[in-house]
């Protein structure tokens, strides 16, 4: 499967890990379907997953007049999974994790959460590029 679907399947199990209160393995599991294991989308859930408390400090720390909280459920974690693909995978340049996210954000959230999402990935993106 191509990053992009990866991406989404990565979303749509976060997704349910969150609002769903699903198990992580379970919810892998689920999205992954008859699909044979993908290695990147592997990484991309399991250490959004792993590391959620400290990406969500870096969003709420990039947010302005805004809570993590008060976020749609699927803007918020849309964010985690790009911010985790900034910080912690190398090979993918900032760019197109914000690109990425903020295409997958027209597929999934509503009207404005493209906007929302480019505006907040680009703060984090300066904070980390330092």
């Amino acid at each position: 499967m191509n990053r992009r679907t990866s991406r989404e399947k990565a979303l749509q199990a976060v997704f349910q890990v969150d609002v769903g209160k699903s198990d992580p393995e379970n919810a892998y599991r689920h999205v992954l379907g008859k699909d044979s294991d993908d290695v990147f989308l592997k990484k991309l859930f399991f250490g959004t997953v792993e590391h959620l408390h400290e990406l969500d400090q870096i969003i709420t720390d990039h947010l302005e007049n805004w809570s993590l909280d008060r976020l749609a459920n699927v803007d918020r974690n849309l964010l985690r999974i790009a911010v985790y693909e900034m910080k912690y995978m190398e090979d993918v340049p900032y760019t197109v994790s914000i690109n990425e996210a903020v295409e997958i954000a027209k597929r999934f959230g509503d009207e404005k959460s493209s906007r929302f999402i480019n505006g907040v990935l680009a703060k984090v993106m300066e904070t980390l590029g330092k």
